[in-house]
């Protein structure tokens, strides 16, 4: 039957992307929210006075990926900060350049948690925030902005369905699934 209703995000994962595909995923710990809107338009085009031609242009996500507390990792491996090999301390330099990653996810379901990659993933820097502790504490979380855009072979992001095999499903975040685009005939 599947899903009726989705809720809950959990069990958030990066893989830096390499030549080859990508690394082991990393766990996020810590998911809180993610919001990734559709970027692209309706595209059309008239011509004897009609609507001549359309199409939706799909140009990946993107949006805010809220957690309780980014893991250093991430900050070395996506952002591209460094930690000292004397003193551990980690420094942030002006223009790191880009790492690329996948995101994986999960939303649960009221039937089956349905989980997610999404490819070709880039992330800005959190803000830096605080209060002072007061009657109650207020926890502050880190968000990054996330932008995921198709790679050479179009492809955005997977998902599993009701119909995913046991195999495939049980395995999804120790590696990032190696998606393939299909033949669209047209």
């Amino acid at each position: 039957m599947g899903n009726k209703i989705k809720y809950g995000i959990k069990n958030a994962y990066y893989a830096v992307k390499t030549q080859s595909g990508y690394d082991t995923p990393v766990a996020i710990p810590g998911a809180v929210s993610i919001s990734l809107d559709p970027q692209g338009e309706l595209y059309k085009f008239y011509a004897d006075n009609i609507e001549y031609f359309r199409a939706a242009v799909n140009n990946g996500y993107e949006g805010d990926l809220e957690v309780a507390l980014l893991p250093d990792s991430f900050y070395e491996d996506v952002l591209n900060n460094t930690i000292d090999s004397t003193d551990k301390v980690m420094t942030e330099i002006a223009d790191p350049g880009t790492t690329e990653f996948a995101l994986g996810f999960q939303f649960e379901g009221d039937e089956k948690a349905s989980r997610f990659w999404f490819y070709n993933c880039v992330a800005t820097r959190p803000e830096v925030e605080g209060d002072t502790k007061e009657q109650n504490i207020q926890v502050k979380t880190e968000k990054v902005k996330i932008s995921c855009t198709p790679g050479a072979d179009g492809i955005v992001r997977v998902r599993t369905t009701e119909q995913t095999t046991t195999t495939v499903y049980n395995g999804w975040f120790s590696a990032v699934y190696p998606a393939t685009a299909p033949v669209v005939s047209g």
